[in-house]
């Protein structure tokens, strides 16, 4: 058994005390002459943000907020959480990368087309691995949907993997995961086999959650959240 985690970090220590469910209201507003034009709505939720801004705290060595109602629009923590959501979808690269994978397969297919599992398992797992060994929370993108839409883009998820626990002989892996819709649970996880990866069964995840097809580290660039938790 091979097993990696991020020393000292934990969703109920380290985590937003809070959930990912904001009200049915713009995520912020440009001037357009004398009127103000919506973009976005926070009831489809701020998790890519929420998790940037937890890696952001714990990397700071700050603790989060101990409120455990989602910060209102116009205060400096709903704003920095929409900062860090755009960060999050690191455009343009980020958005394609969830539109490819959302079109592709779950298994391989056919003229050597590789499907989501295979991905996951050879390409990503890796990366993200490398990343907890290193003593860091790593961002994942979690594609959840099959579809030609770019308006379904909005279906998928982002959590923040912290720990692993890998069987080397039989290829079954289970990922620790922080995820903003499920605050101060330390027991989410992710899991799958490494084993044959081309034809392996779906990723598992928690009940009342949508199944997971695949997923794929993100990258991260910092920011100091001192002014948005002060």
């Amino acid at each position: 058994m091979a097993s990696g985690s991020v020393p000292g970090f934990s969703p109920s220590a380290s985590g937003f005390h809070f959930a990912n469910d904001f009200p049915d209201e713009p995520v912020f507003e440009i001037p357009l002459g004398s009127k103000r034009v919506p973009i976005g709505n926070a009831a489809d939720g701020l998790c890519g943000g929420m998790v940037f801004a937890v890696r952001d705290l714990f990397e700071a060595h700050l603790a989060p907020p101990a409120m455990t109602s989602p910060p209102e629009r116009g205060s400096p923590l709903f704003g920095y959480l929409v900062r860090r959501l755009i960060d999050s979808w690191n455009i343009p690269q980020g958005p394609t990368k969830y539109y490819l994978w959302m079109t592709l397969p779950d298994t391989d297919g056919w003229w050597g087309v590789h499907g989501l599992r295979w991905r996951t398992a050879v390409e990503e797992w890796p990366v993200i691995r490398a990343e907890i060994d290193a003593g860091h929370p790593a961002a994942l993108g979690l594609v959840r949907t099959r579809s030609w839409n770019p308006m379904d883009l909005g279906l998928n998820h982002q959590v923040l993997a912290y720990a692993y626990d890998l069987d080397e002989g039989s290829g079954t892996l289970v990922v620790s995961v922080a995820d903003p819709n499920h605050p101060d649970d330390d027991t989410v996880t992710l899991g799958m086999s490494l084993s044959d990866p081309a034809r392996t069964g779906p990723p598992a995840y928690i009940p009342g959650e949508a199944p997971v097809r695949g997923f794929f580290h993100t990258p991260y660039a910092g920011r100091d959240p001192a002014g948005a938790v002060g």
